[in-house]
């Protein structure tokens, strides 16, 4: 479903992220992991062309995502606040994606219906616009949006953040559910290693724009993960000393 080949993103001498080879297949369950730093948004920013690579590309389904636009059609996200429109409300933001995904106000609707609980009552029918909604709050606006038009594939940047536990709850059986019986594809960056070998069947780590593990989750994966981790910050501050 999503292939790179030889991808880099440099910034003058710094090199942000390079991975020679990515293949994530059509309904996995994806997590990606690592520190501040680490290239999880640079990644994400070239998988939605927000930024152009300095060698290499993405294919979404055999589209090329710097050469053509025909991947949006069944690729959604939400990376950050960035993405609503402030002076709208969150129905008049759900109707506008609905629009530019082609369906009208009675799909939307219908689909706003099964996240009831998930919005807790926060949401719809409050006359608020987006930009006076809390972080939790708009961050439930952006992901559910991402829904509509029934996409093949769902990038989430830290989603899990700024959600309250029963939220969080509620959208890792949102994530599971879409994997596995719809077969969306999920991408999901998290630095929650609880959240993420929760909901994600596969989980790679980044570390200074570089793959490092590729990990089949498994019942020991967060003690794998937690064990990187801890080492990695112990070696930091030998070397700070």
């Amino acid at each position: 479903m999503i292939s790179t080949s030889n991808l880099s993103k440099t910034y003058g001498q710094q090199t942000v992220l390079h991975i020679e080879e990515l293949t994530i297949p059509k309904g996995q369950s994806f997590g990606l992991v690592g520190n501040n730093g680490a290239g999880k948004t640079t990644l994400f920013s070239l998988l939605l062309d927000l930024i152009q690579p300095t060698t290499g590309h993405i294919e979404n389904n055999g589209v090329r995502v710097d050469q053509s636009e025909d991947w949006k059609p069944f690729t959604a996200a939400f990376i950050d606040e960035t993405f609503l429109i402030g002076y709208l409300t969150p129905e008049e933001y759900f109707y506008f994606i609905g629009e530019l995904r082609g369906r009208n106000k009675a799909d939307v609707n219908a689909l706003l219906a099964q996240f009831q609980d998930f919005f807790h009552g926060e949401i719809l029918g409050q006359k608020k616009y987006l930009r006076d909604l809390s972080k939790g709050n708009q961050k439930k606006v952006g992901i559910v949006a991402s829904f509509i038009g029934n996409p093949e594939v769902v990038i989430l940047d830290e989603p899990f953040a700024n959600l309250d536990p029963t939220t969080q709850i509620r959208l890792k059986g949102i994530i599971k559910e879409l994997a596995q019986k719809e077969g969306v594809t999920v991408l999901v960056s998290s630095h929650d290693l609880l959240h993420v070998t929760d909901v994600c069947e596969r989980i790679v780590v980044l570390n200074k724009g570089e793959i490092v593990k590729d990990i089949q989750t498994s019942a020991q994966t967060l003690k794998e993960l937690e064990a990187f981790f801890a080492g990695e910050e112990q070696l930091s501050a030998i070397q700070q000393e």
